[in-house]
Protein backbone atom coordinates (compact mmCIF):
# COMPACT_ATOMS: atom_id res chain seq x y z
CA UNK A 1 0.00 0.00 0.00
CA UNK A 2 0.97 3.40 -0.78
CA UNK A 3 -0.66 6.70 0.61
CA UNK A 4 0.33 10.20 0.79
CA UNK A 5 -1.07 12.18 3.71
CA UNK A 6 -1.54 15.68 3.60
CA UNK A 7 -1.13 15.74 7.27
CA UNK A 8 1.81 14.07 8.85
CA UNK A 9 1.04 11.48 11.66
CA UNK A 10 2.77 12.03 14.96
CA UNK A 11 3.74 8.80 17.19
CA UNK A 12 7.02 7.32 18.31
CA UNK A 13 7.63 5.46 15.06
CA UNK A 14 11.26 3.66 15.76
CA UNK A 15 13.05 2.02 13.10
CA UNK A 16 11.73 -0.38 10.57
CA UNK A 17 13.32 -3.22 12.52
CA UNK A 18 11.71 -2.39 15.67
CA UNK A 19 7.82 -1.44 15.36
CA UNK A 20 6.31 -0.29 18.49
CA UNK A 21 4.79 -2.64 21.08
CA UNK A 22 1.07 -2.62 21.87
CA UNK A 23 1.78 -4.25 24.87
CA UNK A 24 3.85 -0.93 26.26
CA UNK A 25 0.82 0.81 26.52
CA UNK A 26 -1.59 -1.49 28.35
CA UNK A 27 -0.78 -2.90 32.10
CA UNK A 28 0.46 -6.61 31.77
CA UNK A 29 -2.82 -7.22 34.11
CA UNK A 30 -5.47 -5.13 31.78
CA UNK A 31 -3.83 -7.09 28.65
CA UNK A 32 -4.83 -10.22 29.81
CA UNK A 33 -8.08 -8.89 31.23
CA UNK A 34 -9.23 -7.98 28.06
CA UNK A 35 -7.92 -11.00 25.89
CA UNK A 36 -9.89 -13.11 28.18
CA UNK A 37 -13.10 -10.87 27.38
CA UNK A 38 -12.41 -11.58 23.46
CA UNK A 39 -12.21 -14.73 24.44
CA UNK A 40 -15.45 -14.96 26.26
CA UNK A 41 -17.61 -12.33 24.05
CA UNK A 42 -16.30 -13.63 20.96
CA UNK A 43 -15.19 -17.13 19.18
CA UNK A 44 -11.43 -15.43 19.29
CA UNK A 45 -9.02 -18.43 20.66
CA UNK A 46 -6.45 -16.70 22.58
CA UNK A 47 -3.89 -16.36 19.74
CA UNK A 48 -6.92 -14.41 17.42
CA UNK A 49 -7.94 -12.27 20.73
CA UNK A 50 -3.97 -10.76 21.25
CA UNK A 51 -4.10 -9.92 17.40
CA UNK A 52 -6.71 -7.95 17.88
CA UNK A 53 -6.51 -6.50 20.71
CA UNK A 54 -3.09 -5.43 19.21
CA UNK A 55 -4.01 -3.79 16.73
CA UNK A 56 -6.81 -1.96 18.28
CA UNK A 57 -4.57 -0.23 21.29
CA UNK A 58 -2.35 1.05 17.73
CA UNK A 59 -5.38 2.33 16.59
CA UNK A 60 -6.82 3.61 19.86
CA UNK A 61 -3.15 5.34 20.60
CA UNK A 62 -2.45 6.76 16.76
CA UNK A 63 -6.42 8.33 17.13
CA UNK A 64 -4.62 10.09 20.38
CA UNK A 65 -1.74 11.05 19.62
CA UNK A 66 -3.14 12.96 16.38
CA UNK A 67 -5.86 14.42 18.17
CA UNK A 68 -7.07 17.59 16.19
CA UNK A 69 -6.03 16.21 12.87
CA UNK A 70 -9.03 15.21 11.80
CA UNK A 71 -7.45 12.25 9.91
CA UNK A 72 -10.69 10.45 9.55
CA UNK A 73 -9.52 7.16 10.98
CA UNK A 74 -12.15 3.96 11.00
CA UNK A 75 -11.40 0.29 11.89
CA UNK A 76 -13.21 -2.35 9.94
CA UNK A 77 -15.42 -4.96 11.96
CA UNK A 78 -12.76 -7.14 13.20
CA UNK A 79 -10.16 -4.48 14.72
CA UNK A 80 -13.62 -2.51 15.91
CA UNK A 81 -14.27 -5.39 18.18
CA UNK A 82 -11.25 -4.85 19.73
CA UNK A 83 -11.36 -1.28 20.19
CA UNK A 84 -15.14 -1.31 22.16
CA UNK A 85 -13.06 -4.22 24.37
CA UNK A 86 -10.72 -1.19 25.30
CA UNK A 87 -12.88 1.29 26.27
CA UNK A 88 -16.02 -0.63 27.46
CA UNK A 89 -13.45 -1.23 30.55
CA UNK A 90 -14.12 2.51 31.22
CA UNK A 91 -12.07 2.77 34.30
CA UNK A 92 -9.17 1.20 32.51
CA UNK A 93 -9.88 3.06 29.31
CA UNK A 94 -9.78 6.82 30.91
CA UNK A 95 -6.67 5.92 32.35
CA UNK A 96 -5.35 5.66 28.92
CA UNK A 97 -6.93 8.95 27.94
CA UNK A 98 -5.44 10.16 30.43
CA UNK A 99 -1.74 9.18 29.92
CA UNK A 100 -1.95 9.66 25.94
CA UNK A 101 -4.64 11.85 25.16
CA UNK A 102 -3.48 14.99 27.31
CA UNK A 103 -7.08 13.59 30.29
CA UNK A 104 -9.66 14.02 27.62
CA UNK A 105 -11.64 10.92 26.87
CA UNK A 106 -12.13 9.50 23.28
CA UNK A 107 -15.44 9.28 22.52
CA UNK A 108 -17.04 6.79 20.73
CA UNK A 109 -19.10 8.52 17.59
CA UNK A 110 -20.84 5.50 15.25
CA UNK A 111 -22.64 5.68 12.68
CA UNK A 112 -25.57 3.71 11.89
CA UNK A 113 -24.85 3.30 8.18
CA UNK A 114 -21.35 1.71 7.01
CA UNK A 115 -19.40 3.64 4.76
CA UNK A 116 -16.81 2.45 1.98
CA UNK A 117 -14.89 5.11 1.65
CA UNK A 118 -11.62 3.63 1.85
CA UNK A 119 -11.07 4.91 5.40
CA UNK A 120 -10.06 1.84 6.83
CA UNK A 121 -7.10 0.78 4.64
CA UNK A 122 -5.86 4.43 4.82
CA UNK A 123 -6.21 3.77 8.76
CA UNK A 124 -4.00 0.81 8.32
CA UNK A 125 -1.67 2.99 6.43
CA UNK A 126 -1.66 5.55 9.32
CA UNK A 127 -0.46 2.77 11.47
CA UNK A 128 2.18 1.47 9.56
CA UNK A 129 3.13 5.47 8.90
CA UNK A 130 2.93 5.84 13.02
CA UNK A 131 5.15 2.63 12.97
CA UNK A 132 3.32 -0.23 14.28
CA UNK A 133 3.18 -3.53 12.88
CA UNK A 134 0.24 -3.59 11.07
CA UNK A 135 -1.67 -6.97 10.77
CA UNK A 136 -2.52 -7.17 7.32
CA UNK A 137 -5.17 -9.50 6.85
CA UNK A 138 -7.12 -8.31 9.93
CA UNK A 139 -7.43 -4.90 8.24
CA UNK A 140 -7.75 -5.73 4.74
CA UNK A 141 -10.77 -8.30 5.75
CA UNK A 142 -12.89 -4.80 5.46
CA UNK A 143 -10.70 -2.58 3.91
CA UNK A 144 -13.07 -2.57 0.78
CA UNK A 145 -15.90 -2.36 2.57
CA UNK A 146 -16.71 0.31 5.37
CA UNK A 147 -16.06 1.77 8.79
CA UNK A 148 -19.16 2.73 11.23
CA UNK A 149 -17.21 5.77 12.48
CA UNK A 150 -18.25 9.01 11.73
CA UNK A 151 -16.17 10.98 9.20
CA UNK A 152 -13.83 13.50 10.34
CA UNK A 153 -13.48 12.68 13.91
CA UNK A 154 -10.48 12.68 15.57
CA UNK A 155 -10.39 8.58 16.47
CA UNK A 156 -13.45 6.35 17.00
Amino acid sequence: MTAVLDTPVRGNAGPVSSPRDPHAYVLADQWSKLVGLLMRDYPFDSMMAERVLGQAVAYVITAMENKGHRLGMGPGRIVDIGVHAIMLDTKAFFALCEKYNGGEYLHHVPLVEMKGDGSVARTAELLACAGWDVDGPLWAADSSQCTPCRPGEDGH
